[in-house]
């Protein structure tokens, strides 16, 4: 175990990297599934199918091969990325799709109610979703979010196959070097429980903001006067 931990360095480097892959990752599945989330609630079917088509693929495909596609495959066409790149690619694509669903299903989960409450108000489709459907889908959609960005994180171990020193490599390295299985997955198990457990408390965090934003006022309990405070027409009686 003594030479095991005396790695701290390689440990910490490893540690990083999967950091990094996870926050960029991560930033790239947000950014993806906000986009084709938000198709999926369209009026436009055309719109809607930009969304089943990324979806399908992309949640339907191992994101190891994604790795590898974006590695090996694309360079023999011309298009070469960096192993950073297409790692974060890999698992942003990934991660987004099963993003989309969730940002799309969420802002479905919205009662009805409040729909009907910015019809009534003669809001925009745009002012709709930016001033009522979207900021309440945000609340339900945190929870699994939360979860995705884990599986993100602990996706993050296939990049070891493409030579990047992440946490899993250098537990491989140090275990071929010392000789000590038990001890050197023993500590990056731990390691990434650490790095979970701190990315569920930012997810925590961000669900407490959240809930006092909007009040935390019941699902049921369309508040109408809220919405019309902000709307032009507020004043403005039948």
């Amino acid at each position: 175990m003594g030479d095991v931990l005396s790695s701290h360095q390689q440990w910490l480097d490893g540690a990083l990297l999967t950091v990094q892959l996870t926050v960029y990752g991560g930033v790239l599945a947000l950014v993806l599934a906000l986009i084709f989330g938000l198709a999926g609630t369209s009026r436009h079917a055309w719109v809607r199918v930009l969304n089943r088509v990324y979806v399908e693929f992309f949640r339907g495909t191992a994101t190891l091969v994604l790795l590898y596609w974006f590695f090996y495959a694309l360079p023999l066409v011309g298009l070469r990325f960096t192993t950073m790149f297409a790692a974060v690619l890999a698992l942003g694509m990934n991660v987004g799709a099963y993003g989309a669903e969730v940002v799309r299903g969420s802002i479905k989960a919205v009662p009805k109610a409040q729909y009907e409450a910015t019809v009534a108000l003669n809001f925009t489709p745009y002012q709709r979703m930016r001033r009522v459907l979207l900021p309440q889908g945000v609340a339900l959609m945190l929870p699994p979010f939360g979860n995705l960005i884990i599986e993100l994180m602990k996706a993050t171990a296939i990049v070891s196959l493409v030579g990047l020193v992440d946490l899993t490599r250098v537990s491989k390295n140090i275990q071929s070097s010392t000789g000590e299985t038990i001890a050197a997955f023993s500590v990056v198990l731990v390691l990434y429980f650490i790095i979970a457990q701190v990315l569920q408390l930012f997810v925590r965090y961000a669900e407490r903001r959240v809930d006092r934003m909007l009040g935390r006022r019941l699902p049921s309990e369309p508040s109408l006067s809220t919405i019309a405070a902000g709307s032009p027409g507020a004043g403005v009686s039948g």
